[in-house]
């Protein structure tokens, strides 16, 4: 049943600005927790776990797709938008979830994925029968091609999984048929975002959701939804909105028509975009103030550990959110992204997907040693924390057997890209055997990813167990990011300090917070301090080892 009033969902009435500083947890539920024993994770499962997600500090769960899909694309190519997947539990099952995290004063975000579709949806299977230049064509991209008989490709574009992002279709004759554009995979048809059908089904979709209490939605591939309306070539250097499928002007009217309908709710419901751009002033034009609240911080995430560019980047989201007074959220990883551990212990500590590859070398102990500093450093800067589920507990990217995997992306780089099931390996609870609690004992089935021998010791209740671990420390820092009202928004001063060195300022007065992180290679002095709210790493002989993070308390 759908729920509509915020105050009897335990939404603080007075909170119109929680998205500004909240902690969200991104949930994957395919490997979150799995009730029934098949080996894939669900809601229900979830739901067993709310306590666990209370006590580590949240204040909003993200959830990946949770949509009936054919899985081509790990629930990106949703088939049905009004329902959930089998395998994750009901439409009743969302619902009881929504309402009891809200019980312990925690949000819902769900995904949308407005730029495609599955080929298995009823749109495009009625679009495949009703054949070319029929009405239920015209809310896809359908060409006849180019060249005699149609048998080039129409355009040169390149899909975002690699290769080509047009296939062909086959008429009913056998006939070779029209092509279809797909930026992703072959089993996700980009939508035509000028076709009013397209428009007023997606705000019913959000009206849908916003009447069963979800507090927000996070947009997936939200600067793609545009084509150019004559598909033409990608220009040699394309000017501000002039990309033919990238960050087009036209877009804002469709954020612009969402903000309005979130706006009728109460309760705050916020948009979230993923907006890949390396524009910062573009990248800001999306949250203005009558487009999206916020929208995830790619380039942080993207780079090395070293101070200059850390530093760099955070000057640079500070001042492109400043233009429209939205604050930046921070984020080390997520569903599509090495995990931090790894990434971090590696020789080129970047991020990029090109550069994945099968059997880079990193080193476990530096990269837990970087991601518990990073941690720290996240959570000091101002605006709002987003954190990938298991990365609380220091877990490194799985480089799984081949015959396991499941990412396109790995089969559309005809194998050399090692793909992102690697960061999806479900998550262990407890116990020193697989499946480690992710299901239940006794279960029919392994996890739909295996989980290596040596999370044994990476477990929740392993980590429960140790005050030196991953867990405690990202429970530490949450209890006090909560507390001192320093922290989330507000204003950020950076401190004089040595070039490998950051150091910057939250608040003033008593409730002053300084945040110093160590990337050099010999431990620092501290600045003077009453007292250490929290660090990542024991002070030796009071000095901050490399690697390392400090929150100080400046003054009684």
């Amino acid at each position: 049943m759908p729920l509509t009033d915020a105050a009897a969902q335990g939404v603080p009435a007075d909170d119109a600005q929680w998205w500004r500083s909240a902690v969200i947890y991104q949930v994957y539920v395919r490997s979150f927790a799995d009730s029934d024993g098949d080996g894939t994770g669900d809601l229900r499962g979830v739901r067993s776990r709310l306590g666990y997600l209370k006590e580590l500090g949240v204040d909003a769960l993200w959830f990946n797709p949770w949509y009936p899909s054919p899985f081509a694309d790990g629930g990106y190519d949703v088939a049905d938008y009004r329902d959930i997947h089998p395998a994750f539990g009901t439409l009743e099952d969302a619902e009881q979830l929504i309402a009891d995290a809200l019980a312990l004063g925690i949000r819902t975000i769900i995904d949308i994925v407005p730029n495609h579709i599955s080929s298995e949806h009823p749109w495009f299977q009625a679009a495949l029968a009703a054949g070319p230049g029929s009405p239920e064509r015209e809310r896809f991209w359908f060409h006849p091609g180019r060249g005699a008989g149609g048998d080039e490709k129409p355009n040169g574009w390149v899909s975002e999984f690699t290769g080509e992002p047009w296939t062909r279709t086959v008429n009913p004759d056998g006939t070779p048929g029209d092509w279809y554009l797909h930026l992703f995979t072959p089993e996700q048809p980009d939508l035509n975002w000028n076709h009013p059908d397209v428009r007023a089904e997606h705000e019913d979709i959000l009206r849908f959701w916003f009447d069963r209490g979800v507090a927000g939605v996070r947009i997936d591939s939200a600067a793609q939804l545009m084509k150019h309306p004559d598909l033409v070539d990608y220009p040699e250097q394309p000017g501000p909105g002039e990309h033919p499928h990238i960050d087009r002007d036209e877009l804002h009217d469709v954020y612009r028509s969402w903000r309005a309908i979130a706006d009728e709710y109460d309760g705050t419901r916020v948009l979230v975009g993923e907006v890949w751009l390396p524009d910062a002033e573009r990248f800001a034009a999306y949250l203005r103030p009558d487009e999206m609240h916020t929208a995830f911080n790619f380039d942080f995430m993207s780079r090395p550990w070293d101070a200059s560019e850390l530093r760099r980047s955070v000057d640079l989201m500070l001042d492109a959110h400043a233009l429209v007074g939205a604050p930046s959220t921070w984020v080390l990883s997520n569903h599509d992204v090495t995990r931090p551990v790894t990434r971090y212990g590696r020789e080129d500590s970047s991020f990029a997907f090109a550069k994945k590859r099968f059997g880079t070398p990193t080193d476990v102990a530096l990269g837990t040693r970087r991601a518990r500093a990073a941690a720290l450093l996240t959570a000091a800067l101002p605006g709002s924390l987003y954190l990938y589920q298991g990365d609380e507990l220091g877990l490194p990217e799985v480089e799984l057997p081949r015959d396991v995997l499941e990412d396109p992306m790995h089969f559309r780089s005809e194998g050399v890209d090692p793909g992102r099931d690697g960061c999806r390996v479900p998550m262990p609870w407890r116990g020193t055997v697989e499946p480690f609690g992710f299901s239940p004992d006794g279960s029919y089935a392994a996890p739909w990813l295996p989980q290596p021998a040596a999370w044994a010791g990476l477990s929740v209740q392993a980590q429960e167990a140790d005050p030196a671990s991953m867990l405690w420390l990202y429970r530490q820092a949450l209890r006090i990011r909560r507390r001192e009202t320093a922290l989330g928004d507000g204003p950020m001063t950076w401190l004089d300090s040595a070039p490998d060195v950051l150091a910057f300022r939250r608040g003033s007065g008593p409730d002053e917070v300084v945040c110093v992180v160590n990337l050099g290679a010999e431990p620092i002095e501290l600045p003077e301090h009453h007292h250490i709210l929290l660090a990542s790493s024991p002070l030796d002989g009071g000095r901050l080892p490399t690697d390392s993070t400090a929150w100080l308390r400046t003054r009684s």
